[in-house]
């Protein structure tokens, strides 16, 4: 299924059928500031499994997930105060960071360390899907393996069917990966140069 959402003006009756699919442990596509992603609701465990399927992932390389602010972050990862000041001045935008998990990630989604990936994307349709849910949302680039991450709406319904109970279609968006940085124990390491700016941690 197809939604049209307005991406500068998200329809909010448009936002909450997204929401009543997240809920119900449906899988959805939606736009993010660097690219279509793949989620689900971050407690829906069987979601997440599926998830990992899909992608031909192993267990051990977790998925990030997508909070609403800073605020959203300190619940799911222990944010030190070199951290929180990096995060306040660059958030919402296109970075993963790398943080410390706290006791309410899901085992699922933290690595052997203890660690998480987390975004807080610039794009007003996760930022209105993350008010309605009240909580994250996985975030994994929508590609099958080894394939390319696609930046059209009707390319991802058709190869991902009879996966996806919804499709948030937002335009074509060109894809280009986030900057990954790592702040555990507040000490900054740059583990992959995206869209984000790290000149600020060389």
């Amino acid at each position: 299924m197809i939604v049209k959402i307005n991406p500068q003006n998200p329809q909010e009756r448009l936002l909450r059928q997204a929401v009543d699919v997240l809920t119900g442990g449906g899988i959805i596509a939606y736009p993010t500031d660097t690219c279509y992603a793949i989620g689900c609701d971050l407690y829906n465990t069987k979601g997440i499994a599926k998830i990992y399927q899909l992608k031909r992932r192993p267990l051990g390389k977790p998925f990030s997930f997508i909070c609403a602010d800073l605020k959203n972050i300190s619940e799911y990862a222990l944010v030190g105060n070199y951290s929180y000041k990096t995060m306040k001045r660059l958030l919402p935008g296109p970075y993963t960071f790398i943080l410390e998990a706290s006791r309410l990630v899901p085992k699922i989604l933290q690595t052997k360390r203890h660690t998480v990936g987390i975004r807080v994307p610039d794009h007003p349709i996760c930022q209105g899907l993350l008010k309605l849910l009240g909580h994250p949302i996985i975030s994994t680039s929508a590609n099958l393996p080894d394939g390319p991450v696609l930046s059209d709406p009707e390319e991802i319904a058709e190869q991902f069917k009879p996966h996806l109970s919804m499709v948030i279609d937002a335009g074509i968006i060109l894809p280009a990966p986030s900057s990954v940085i790592s702040l555990i124990d507040d000490a900054p390491e740059v583990i992959r140069e995206g869209k984000g700016d790290v000149s600020s941690f060389a």
